[in-house]
Formats: C-alpha cells, sequence, structure tokens
C-alpha cells in the first residue's frame, strides 16, 4: 500500500507501514508543512519521497529493504520547487533491493543501495539519523543532471537543477558503498579504495551552478570522521576528489515544523 497526497498543506502520516510499491511507499508532493513521522516502509523502489514540497519534517521512520531509503527530490516543471526539508532521527538501513520500478519513472533511476538521497532540493538538513550498510552509499546528493535530460526533454529554462543548502550533521553511520549499483561508481571505488574498499558515506555528483559566488555554501559537512567523495559527474567520472576543505562550513539550522 502506498501513500500519496499531493497539493495539500498541513499533512500529517505517521504511523504507517507501506510495503511493496514499485513508486514511493510514502509520498508527499507539491504540498507545504509536512510531517512524516514513525513509519515503516520496507521493499518499495523509494521509501519514503518528499517531492517538490516546501516546509517538511521526516523524522522517527524506519526505511530498510528499499532501493533507496528517503527521497528528498525537485522535479522540473511543477509550479512549486521545494526547499527546507528536516530529515532527523530516522533508521534507515540495507536498502539493497533491485530496482522494480515502471520504465520512465523518476524513482528508475535510483540506484538500489541507496540510504538517503537529495535531488536537485535547496535547504536540506540530515541530522540525527543511524545510516548503515546501503551497498551504494549511505547519504547521495546529486543534480538533475544525473537523473534527467535537462534539454531534450523540455525542461523549463527557470527550472534550478542543482542542490544548495544542504547541511549533514551528527548522522551515526556504519558499512554502505561496498557494492554499488552502477558501473561507473564500481569503477570508481576499485579504483580508490580497491576490492574490499568502500565509498565513503557521502557522495556529491560535483555539478555546481558556475553562476553563483564560488563561495556559495552548497554542502556543510559536520559528521565526525564521515567523508565526502565528489564523484566528478560533469568529467565523466574521471577526476573524483577526496578534499574535504569545501564541505567544513555550517549552516543556519532549520525550524521544526508546526501546525
Amino acid at each position: 500500500m502506498a501513500f500519496i497526497p499531493v497539493q495539500t498543506e498541513n499533512v500529517l502520516i505517521e504511523d504507517s507501514i507501506a510495503i511493496g510499491a514499485s513508486d514511493a511507499g510514502i509520498y508527499v508532493g507539491q504540498s507545504k508543512n509536512i510531517i512524516m513521522r514513525r513509519n515503516r516502509a520496507e521493499y518499495n523502489v523509494a521509501g519514503l519521497e518528499v517531492e517538490n514540497s516546501i516546509n517538511a519534517d521526516v523524522y522517527d521512520n524506519i526505511a530498510t529493504n528499499n532501493t533507496g531509503g528517503i527521497l528528498v527530490f525537485n522535479l522540473p516543471n511543477l509550479e512549486q520547487r521545494g526547499e527546507q526539508t528536516r530529515v532527523h532521527n530516522n533508521q534507515v538501513f540495507e536498502n539493497n533491493l533491485k530496482n522494480f520500478a515502471h520504465k520512465g519513472a523518476i524513482v528508475s533511476t535510483v540506484p538500489a543501495g541507496t540510504g538517503v538521497i537529495v535531488y536537485a532540493n535547496d535547504r536540506v538538513e540530515i541530522f540525527d539519523n543511524v545510516i548503515k550498510n546501503n551497498k551504494t552509499t549511505n547519504i547521495a546528493i546529486a543534480s538533475y543532471y544525473s537523473v534527467g535530460e535537462m534539454s531534450e526533454r523540455g525542461v523549463k529554462a527557470s527550472f534550478d537543477p542543482y542542490p544548495e543548502g544542504i547541511y549533514i550533521y551528527g548522522n551515526t553511520f556504519e558499512g554502505g558503498g561496498n557494492a554499488p549499483a552502477l558501473l561507473e561508481l564500481k569503477a570508481l571505488k576499485l579504483a580508490m579504495f580497491g576490492l574490499k574498499g568502500h565509498l565513503p558515506d557521502i557522495m556529491w555528483d560535483g555539478y555546481v551552478n558556475a553562476e553563483l559566488p564560488a563561495d556559495t555554501k552548497r554542502l556543510c559537512v559536520q559528521n565526525g570522521d564521515a567523508k565526502v567523495i565528489n564523484v566528478d559527474g560533469p568529467g565523466g567520472y574521471k577526476n573524483p576528489s577526496m578534499d574535504q576543505a569545501p564541505y567544513d562550513c555550517s549552516l543556519p539550522k532549520l525550524p521544526e515544523v508546526k501546525f
């Protein structure tokens, strides 16, 4: 069963279970003021998803055995751009299910083995979660360039494909990144970390809006020993970087969602 409220306000989804959806198990789209709490999502393509929505709080959920655990997406050609989502105090583990979405669905692009994914969304805070044993990566931060064509499909010129203002801190990571689903990432892992190694806990595709100032805080990480890998999507994964200096920053914390 799936939960899919769209174009709503003051949304509360709690104490629910979603199993076996070929898209998102628990989904809210193009909405405002959202709380998703104390739910369990299992054996879906996407466990919980917030899409093109404003002001969302996703917490105290369990996402396991999905293709991707928790998704925060922005898609083009919709009236509302999503921003300001807090993902916290969730358990996101072993989301390694083979993707069985219908061809053409946006979630068909989700690599099996991904814990938390942010696509083209702004002002997203990921904190105090337990995220472990997601075989591609525990957290992925990506632009729309990594998941869709920006021109051939008639995407509006006004659409901003870049994620910015992403703040990751205080999470507990374990395992993960040891068997990525995509061939490019398999090759990258082998070249950089060896047969028995694993990709870092946070993976960023590396696309940036060159029109913004160089010091724009696109991604800030204050999470102990957790590392970010810039996989160099724009360069075809040829020059990945483990330089952590660009992410050593902080951002103002987002407010709790209240009705």
